[in-house]
């Protein structure tokens, strides 16, 4: 018997310092457990919070890097289904304009590190953000992209493209 399974939605903040380092966060609970990845979380679903008021309230909260929605360019929207088996989730990727200029100090969620884009690729990363994410910034970061993943347990990840939109 087939359980349905529940839609998350949720965003992910890619977010550089003036170098043009990487920040990340290494996880400390699931999902991604062990995993470094971009900042991030849940939409406020019962207050009716936009994907980038989210964005906005999660930088704040996690990094204190106090931004606005114009400082925010939302690149991709992908649609994960069964991601681990355990739920549907609807991804919105950011990449902030804004710079952050310090390392945010750990906390509850994991601790951060700044990376260039070429150190990303060797670290502990979560499979789809290895296969799916981070590829998908490197090709659509200044433009938008809507994409559905089947991510079931079992089979190979398979990622269709919806729609682009060009760079403006």
């Amino acid at each position: 018997m087939n359980i349905p399974l529940t839609y998350k939605i949720a965003v992910l903040v890619f977010i550089e310092n003036d170098s043009g380092e990487h920040l990340l966060l290494l996880r400390a609970k699931p999902p991604n457990l062990g995993s470094w990845s971009p900042i991030g979380g849940k939409l406020e679903t019962s207050t009716g919070e936009s994907p980038f008021e989210c964005a906005v309230r999660e930088t704040r909260e996690e990094t204190g890097h106090v931004i606005t929605t114009s400082d925010l360019h939302l690149f991709a929207m992908i649609a994960e289904k069964a991601y681990e088996g355990d739920s549907h989730w609807l991804l919105f990727l950011f990449k902030c304009r804004r710079p952050i200029a310090t390392l945010p100090p750990a906390m509850h969620e994991g601790r951060f590190g700044f990376f260039t884009r070429h150190a990303i690729d060797a670290l502990p990363l979560p499979e789809t953000d290895r296969t799916a994410l981070w590829p998908i910034y490197d090709r659509h970061h200044d433009r938008f992209v809507a994409l559905r993943a089947d991510c079931a347990p079992g089979k190979p990840l398979h990622i269709e493209v919806e729609q682009i939109t060009p760079s403006t």
